[in-house]
């Protein structure tokens, strides 16, 4: 199973047991993670953190929630059968990017 990792701090091995490592592909902003899924296409599983630090230019870039909004509302991906989890130190935002992917889950799976 294809896994992918955005985070722009944190290692694989920060977050997951290291058997699971090896699985992982790992972004570091909001444009890798797009350009990733554009070129290799949806991972099975996708560990998002939000917060992703400053852009070259000390600018704060777009977020994990940002990633999970573009799967939900640009991908144009069947998400129905992703598996995710947030691992983002900030509360709001892990809520904020699970509730949106199972939000959508939920309404794909009642639309079939």
């Amino acid at each position: 199973m294809k896994k992918l990792f955005l985070d722009d701090i944190r290692t694989v091995d920060m977050v997951y047991h290291p058997s699971e490592i090896p699985n992982f592909d790992v972004v570091r902003s909001y444009d890798a993670f797009v350009t990733y899924i554009k070129k290799h296409g949806l991972p099975a599983y996708i560990s998002f953190d939000n917060d992703l630090g400053l852009d070259e230019h000390g600018v704060v870039p777009p977020d994990g929630y940002a990633a999970a909004k573009w799967l939900v509302y640009k991908s144009g991906l069947d998400l129905i059968n992703l598996q995710f989890k947030v691992h983002s130190a900030n509360p709001v935002a892990a809520e904020q990017i699970q509730g949106l992917l199972k939000n959508y889950q939920k309404f794909l799976k009642a639309s079939k």
